[in-house]
Parts: C-alpha cells; structure tokens; sequence
C-alpha cells in the first residue's frame, strides 16, 4: 500500500516525460496552442523580469538629463502646437476645437504606430538575449507594450494641460479610453508576433512597414476631419488606424465612440490576434535561428 501511494521519484520522473510526450503530441492538433502557452508563461513566470526591463529602457535613454522621460512630453506637445498652428487655418477650423482634435488624435496615433514599429523589430533588438536566455519569446513582446504605455503615460501629460485650457472636463465617457488602450495594447501584441516573426526571417520589411505608416499618417483622420473629404470616405473607413484612434482620441474628447466603430475595433483586434497566434506558434521554434 505504502509503494503504491507514494511512487517513487524515478516512476513520477517516467510519467512526467509521458505526459510532455503526450503534449507534444496534441500541440499540432490545436493550432495555437503553443504560442498560448508561450504568452501564459510570459506573463506568469516572467512578469517582474519584462515589467522591471521596460521602466529600465526608459531610464536609460533619458539619463542625466534634466527632465528625463519629460522629454517625450515636451517633444510631442511642442510637435503638436506646431501642426495646430499651420493646420487649423489651412482646414478653416479655430483652435479652440483644431487643437483638442489634433492632440488627442496625435497621442492616440503615437501610441499605436510606435506599438506596431517597435513590433517588427521586437526579436532582432533582442536577438542576442534571446540567443542566450531560455525563456518564451512573449517576454520581449510584454517588454514592448509595457514600454509604450509608460510613454503614454508621459504623453497624457499634454491631455491634462489641453483639457484644462480648453475646458474639456473628464465625463463617464472620458472612462472608455481605458477599453480604447487595452484593444490597442493587444493590436501591438499581434504586431509583435505577427511583424516581429516575419521580420526576424525577412529583413526588408521593417523598412517596408515604417514607409507605409508614415503613409497612412496623412490617410488617417489626424490632420484632417473625417466630414471634411466628402465622396473620399473610403479613405477611413477602410482604414484600419482610423478605429483605433477613434476608440482613444473620441473617449479624451468627451464623445462616445459610436457602436460601429467599437464593432469594428473589437472584431479587427480578435481576428488579427488570432490570425497572429497562429503565425507565431506555427514559427516561432524558428525565431532563435533566424536572428
């Protein structure tokens, strides 16, 4: 009875190799199921690790320096005034409405194309730690988005000044920003398993991506009102950087984002993370010998 109750280590070290095999074995019935697995254990196991690297990029590139990551509000607000000033009389809109859209809109598209630039070389920045350190490839994903919200952070500084300048109260509506940036934040997760593993194997790309987003820039709603280009709507409404700046830029201004667009968001975001699981998982046994 005791034998049987209390196997010893030698039986338990035998089932544990024929459970593995036995995962190994389902893993290609179940599509995805290995990037899952991956992103599981990124964020069970190595949570502190991305979280404390992420804050720590921050702090290095802005040490020594007298307002550190401040810097980044500076630039962006600094940006922003610029553009309001030459765009607002070019589109014959005031300020008192031009600028909250612009600045809003220009956060909000910060955010998200740094998430999908960052992306593509997300593998390649980290090719000699992932080289080196036996740990899931979601890490470095993790590291990317945590990075970028800390930035955001930063940038909702101007938000604050802008809101109180223009007398933009924060309202219920103000609250739905939060869902806006966590569809966001899993949009820049599929871009870093889907771009990251394309570029990883094929190093045109990055280049490729970073000429098409300073494109769709000037395509997306930020300089310009959707109203403003009537018979062109094609021009955001097949444009997929149009509903998510929506979903953060509508909510900062005190407007609700419509149904459609939230439809559209949440149905975009869900296809391409499960379009990009699937990617990852497929390849990213691959990753470590194409850096």
């Amino acid at each position: 009875m005791d034998a049987q109750s209390n196997p010893s280590p030698a039986v338990l070290k035998a089932d544990k190799r024929e459970r593995s095999r036995l995962v190994q074995k389902i893993d290609p019935a179940f599509p995805g199921v290995r990037g899952l697995r991956d992103l599981w254990r990124g964020w069970r196991d190595f949570r502190e690790l991305w979280l404390t690297v992420g804050l720590y990029d921050i702090r290095k590139r802005y040490r020594r320096s007298l307002l550190g990551p401040f810097w980044i509000t500076v630039s962006v607000g600094t940006f922003i005034l610029g553009l309001s000033f030459i765009y607002a009389p070019l589109v014959g809109g005031d300020m008192k409405s031009f600028l909250p859209f612009i600045a809003f809109g220009f956060i909000a598209w910060q955010f998200i194309s740094q998430l999908l630039m960052d992306g593509c070389n997300v593998f390649i920045a980290n090719g000699p730690i992932i080289q080196q350190l036996r740990a899931p490839l979601s890490i470095y994903i993790y590291q990317t988005v945590w990075r970028h919200l800390i930035i955001l952070a930063h940038n909702f500084l101007i938000y604050v000044v802008v809101a109180v300048a223009y007398g933009i109260w924060p309202s219920f509506q103000t609250l739905l920003v939060i869902p806006g940036i966590l569809l966001v934040c899993i949009n820049g997760m599929s871009f870093g398993m889907l771009f990251g593993t394309l570029c990883a194997r094929f190093r045109d790309i990055p280049p490729i991506v970073t000429t098409i987003t300073q494109m769709m820039f000037l395509l997306t709603p930020i300089l310009w009102r959707p109203d403003q280009i009537p018979g062109r709507e094609f021009l955001y409404l097949f444009n997929p950087f149009f509903y998510l700046v929506q979903i953060v830029r509508e909510p900062l201004e005190g407007v609700s984002p419509s149904l459609f667009i939230w439809a559209v968001a949440v149905g975009m975001t869900a296809v391409g993370f499960l379009v990009s699981l699937l990617f990852f998982s497929r390849f990213r046994n691959r990753i470590v010998y194409w850096l």
